[in-house]
């Protein structure tokens, strides 16, 4: 069964105590669905049509448990926390087998 990443970028920050309370909140909660976090902070290099926005890449063992991860109610505590706090964009990739 293939891996599955859960790519996340952040297009911008409106409350950063709201974005501290999401990430002290979403850690467990991908954490207890196996998510490991590869990457996270700002590119090394842009490239074509790319923005200049902070990434986050969170490998899980499927696309099953990524997408259980996101609908979780600890997950979607955690998305209440931070409300209107950033504007993200979030995506689940399979991974090549």
């Amino acid at each position: 069964m293939p891996k599955a990443y859960w790519i996340n970028t952040v297009r911008s920050v409106r409350d950063t105590d709201r974005l501290r309370a999401y990430a002290e909140l979403a850690g467990p909660a991908i954490a207890a669905f196996d998510g490991r976090f590869l990457a996270r902070g700002m590119p090394a290099a842009v490239y074509e049509a790319a923005a200049d926005e902070r990434t986050v890449v969170i490998e899980f063992p499927a696309v099953e448990r990524a997408v259980a991860c996101y609908e979780s109610a600890d997950y979607q505590a955690a998305l209440e926390a931070l409300g209107d706090g950033a504007v993200r964009d979030i995506r689940i990739v399979e991974g090549l087998a």
